[in-house]
């Protein structure tokens, strides 16, 4: 029968044996609760509050004179110590109030656990000692106990001597390096002797050359008092990295017949003191805690720059605000995923369909925009001064010039007198923008502070880029075959032959480019009011090459064809204008649109003959210029200028969008929902293996905003490649970017094995034979370096000093080689951190300060002779956070495909190997490397012919594989059992922000 028994439900079981209701619940024993479909139990095991009954209160004192455990750390005991209650009780016992805390101790009604230090109620304490937190914590005090008893001296035998080598240089290293150890015994008649020396690296089954060796010198093994043994412990090891070891001495005890061990742990860091004093932190790394924001609301205005007004807007921008019980849902406690649910349940449509897509990404971005928001906090400054000059104040930005945070002219800047009484807050708009600093303009009366005064600064987020998006999403226009095409849209019968069109190409190349011909010849015969047309183009491919083209011959088969040409930044919007302006395009048939806040020294020379200026910033021309203009060019974003001037739905006939997969999908569809009408072609082109759009909010994320227009097309039945080739979709397959050696791996895993190298061979052949290669025709290297985490103070990013003194090491080799000349512009240095970037770029300030070097997300779209990627991670504690954010390359596929597609001739990745194999794909990578003889540094530390699971689970396998080696396990242990993370905090530290007008 339907529906779940009403006895079952009030009392969790049910006595009738016939009964005919349904018994299919879930019961919570933790929390005494009945849930009758188990899509709501899971929900409710991620509930903070199910989660903090399993693992207990945290408890850190035990008050005796109120007899009672304190929770609350130590804010928590001053609370309770400053209490009426605790004052009284003192008072009654004749105690001082202001006592010291105890330990906390086990009750009635509760246990107190050692090893998590936390109070659990016993009713949940099966539960608390299954849970996995303490499971680890168990393990991690088992395997420290018996590292404990292997180290200490024992049977009176002791052995002493320094086992760290500290900082060796690495060609003294690789020479070897001695330290000395001795051996001796306390007892006069003892009968012991030094039976074996051993390593506990030879110990694994996969037989490695250790960095370390050890022998005793001279010939006897007796322990005695007379003599002391002396065993030589050498370190050989050319390799920049760090090192460690296990050395067991194995003792027999002649007269019991016994062997007992003493072990000792071997350290070494290979590399350059001068580098690790220069780079180190500042100071340790202290995680920050979440602020309460608060809202802001006594507000002066400021003085608005003339750029706000330089385009004159006829329809008004929305206000779009955050609805206010979103806001208030987001703004709670909940978990991230029960607030995910909640969101999904409540504002989300219950289905994606051309009625209900505004409402679906309206949600979406404002998701997104107080992820934003929350992340614009961590630039606060909270002790800042003003410099006053003429009329603007300036502001000194840390981070400005790598945009954290990105600052554009007619942004807001709030600044607050340090210690404001009336909570006053002036707001400053952005006038002036430098390398370091910012020049503001505020009300007139913000004249009554002085110089000398602190202020507190708050950035506030631009919103003019996400009301584009909002009011793009209030459109009406919501076509199936443009929203959600399908097959039927697409006209029956075969693609059009390029041959039957005859065109006279402007690229003569492209003739010898079967699937580009077949691009252009598609959309030049699209007819009118087609569903989109995709142009998939992978790394190399020449898909902006495509582009071109096609945008050329319909203005050369349609006089009255007019294009409206976008793409997500300013750099790629540039490339299609620059390549139309090669083309002959006059200054009267192409416009280039910028927003007012971009300065005239940000745009190519080239182009400023196609852009409006007035007044010194940029503009629009007259209505009826703009109407002739054949091409308009602008970023996704910006484009919303042309209906906001005024232009006509329908004026242009053609829209495309190049690199479409790394815009949002309402970015993309400002163009299309404000301009498109139902005889509008739509052209995108991009490749949905490589970056998306940076979404901040993992919640966003989660509910689809990651995925751009374009994927979700590609995802779709009617941009099947075997079935829709030439009628809605072409995949580029010639590559003309890569060594072979190079393209092999991503074309294996991201492309079907489609790609073919058709790269120039006097550039892809640049390095082969050179001394950088280990097998000289394979110009990909592996460079293993088992390195350090490190963080500054201020800021959770991570650097590895050790893989910056490899990659300077590398870049300087490069340079001074004459045989194979490398100047700066041909290196690009790709890492996942923000930290590591600004490291790197000190270390080789005076080595190469034009090379390159950013986030993979800056290299999209970029090629260079030579990559060398550093993957930074060397702690396995600190993996299992990686996998959660999807931070650096580790569970990342479209930003290790990225990385691994920019180079042409050489490819040099340096990093932890024990780290990066974690992730299956990074493990199948360094297996190929590995096969193919691209190897360096110490040995790949597991079998490479052994099948890759795709499952993953190598994190819980070296977990697992605690044998090898004890004391780097508990420590990894420990860093995974203790770490208490705020998962959303930090996660998007390094992740860049969008260059947008």
């Amino acid at each position: 029968m339907a529906g779940n028994c009403p006895n079952v439900l009030a009392q969790g079981t049910c006595s009738d044996s016939n009964c005919k209701f349904s018994h299919t619940i879930t019961t919570c024993e933790t929390c005494n609760l009945v849930f009758e479909d188990s899509d709501a139990y899971e929900i409710h095991l991620s509930d903070k509050k199910h989660q903090s009954r399993v693992s207990g209160s945290s408890v850190v004192s035990h008050c005796i004179i109120c007899v009672a455990n304190i929770t609350g750390g130590e804010k928590g005991w001053q609370v309770h110590i400053t209490g009426k209650r605790h004052a009284t009780q003192a008072i009654t016992k004749g105690l001082s109030p202001s006592i010291e805390p105890q330990a906390a101790i086990t009750t009635a009604k509760n246990t107190f656990c050692d090893l998590c230090q936390a109070m659990v109620y016993n009713a949940h304490w099966n539960a608390h000692i299954r849970k996995e937190q303490h499971t680890s914590r168990e393990s991690f005090m088992r395997y420290r106990s018996a590292l404990e008893d292997a180290e200490a001296d024992k049977n009176d035998v002791i052995v002493e001597g320094s086992f760290d080598f500290d900082f060796v240089d690495p060609t003294a290293a690789a020479a070897g390096v001695h330290l000395y150890a001795n051996v001796k015994t306390t007892v006069i008649h003892g009968r012991c002797e030094l039976y074996e020396l051993r390593l506990a690296s030879t110990q694994g089954t996969r037989t490695i050359i250790p960095s370390f060796s050890a022998e005793i010198r001279g010939t006897s093994r007796s322990v005695t008092t007379q003599t002391a043994l002396t065993v030589v412990v050498t370190l050989r090891q050319g390799y920049i990295g760090r090192y460690e070891d296990r050395l067991e001495f194995v003792f027999r005890d002649t007269r019991l017949r016994k062997y007992f061990i003493i072990s000792r742990t071997l350290k070494a860091i290979v590399g350059y003191k001068e580098d690790h004093e220069t780079l180190r932190p500042s100071a340790p790394y202290i995680p920050r805690t979440r602020s309460a924001y608060k809202p802001i609301s006594n507000v002066v205005e400021g003085v608005k720059p003339p750029a706000l007004s330089a385009v004159k807007y006829v329809v008004r921008l929305p206000r779009a605000e955050i609805p206010h019980q979103l806001q208030i849902m987001l703004s709670g406690s909940e978990s991230t995923h029960r607030l995910m649910n909640n969101i999904k349940k409540i504002f989300m449509p219950s289905s994606l369909n051309s009625d209900t897509y505004g409402r679906h990404f309206k949600n979406l971005l404002w998701v997104e925009e107080y992820k934003m928001e929350q992340d614009l906090e961590r630039y606060d400054i909270p002790n800042a001064s003003l410099a006053k000059y003429n009329t603007y104040y300036y502001l000194r930005v840390p981070g400005l010039a790598e945009k954290r945070p990105s600052v554009l002219v007619g942004d807001l800047i709030l600044v607050q007198e340090r210690g404001s009484r009336d909570g006053r807050w002036f707001e400053g708009h952005v006038h002036i923008v430098r390398q370091e600093e910012v020049g503001l303009r505020f009300h007139g009366s913000f004249t009554q502070y002085p110089e000398g005064k602190l202020f507190h600064v708050r950035f506030k987020l631009n919103r003019i880029p996400t009301r584009r998006q909002h009011q793009a999403m209030d459109s009406v226009f919501t076509e199936d075959r443009v929203l959600f095409p399908r097959v039927t849209h697409i006209t029956p019968g075969p693609a059009r032959r390029p041959a039957s069109l005859g065109m006279k190409l402007f690229n003569p190349l492209i003739n010898t480019n079967p699937p580009q011909l077949q691009a252009v010849a598609s959309i030049v015969s699209m007819r009118r009011g087609s569903p989109p047309f995709v142009v998939f183009g992978p790394p190399g491919t020449g898909k902006t090459i495509t582009i071109i083209e096609a945008i050329m011959q319909l203005l050369e088969a349609d006089p009255e064809a007019k294009i409206l040409a976008c793409a997500p930044s300013n750099s790629a919007a540039d490339l299609i204008a620059s390549r139309l302006q090669e083309r002959r395009l006059k200054d009267t048939q192409l416009f280039r649109f910028y927003a007012a806040s971009r300065f005239k020294n940000q745009v190519p020379d080239a182009l400023l003959p196609y852009t409006a200026m007035s007044n010194g910033h940029f503009t629009v021309p007259s209505m009826q210029r703009m109407r002739s203009f054949r091409v308009v060019v602008s970023t996704c974003v910006s484009a919303s200028f042309s209906a906001g001037i005024g232009m006509a739905r329908g004026h242009f006939t053609h829209i495309f969008i190049d690199e479409a997969g790394q815009a949002m999908e309402p970015e993309a569809f400002v163009s299309i929902k404000t301009m498109a009408d139902s005889n509008t072609n739509i052209v995108l082109s991009g490749d949905p293996k490589q970056l998306g759009p940076i979404v901040r909010s993992s919640i966003a994320r989660a509910l689809g905003l990651e995925k751009s227009y374009l994927e979700r097309l590609m995802d779709s039945e009617p941009y099947d490649l075997k079935n829709s080739y030439g009628k809605s979709v072409v995949k580029l397959v010639k590559n003309f970017r890569s060594h072979d050696a190079i393209l092999k791996f991503p074309n294996q895993t991201f492309y079907e094995n489609e790609l073919q190298a058709c790269a120039e061979a006097s550039v892809i052949n640049t390095y082969t034979d050179s001394q950088y290669l280990p097998s000289k025709k394979f110009p990909v290297v592996f460079h293993s370096v088992a390195g350090k985490d490190d963080r500054e103070s201020s800021s959770p990013s991570f650097f590895n000093i050790d893989e910056i003194t490899q990659v300077k090491s590398y870049v300087q080799k490069l340079k001074s080689d004459r045989a194979f000349r490398t100047a700066d512009k041909d290196i690009g240095i790709i890492a996942p951190y923000h930290a590591q970037c600004v490291k790197l770029r000190a270390a080789l300030r005076s080595v190469a300060d034009d090379i390159k070097i950013g986030s993979v997300e800056e290299f999209q779209g970029q090629e260079r002779k030579v990559v060398i990627i550093s993957t930074v991670r060397s702690s396995k504690e600190f993996v299992e956070y990686d996998l959660k954010h999807t931070l650096g390359f580790v569970a990342n596929p479209r930003r290790f495909n990225v990385a691994i597609t920019r180079a042409q001739a050489l490819l040099i990745i340096i990093g932890d190997p024990q780290v990066l194999s974690l992730d299956p794909l990074w493990r199948s990578f360094l297996n190929y490397i590995y096969l193919n003889g691209g190897w360096i540094g110490p040995d790949i530390p597991w079998d490479p012919n052994t099948a890759v699971d795709e499952a993953g689970g190598y994190d819980k396998a070296i977990r697992q594989n605690a044998s090898i080696d004890m004391d780097a396990f508990a420590r990894r242990i420990e860093g995974l059992a203790l770490a208490e993370v705020d998962e959303d905090l930090d996660a998007n530290v390094d992740r860049p922000w969008r260059d947008v007008e």
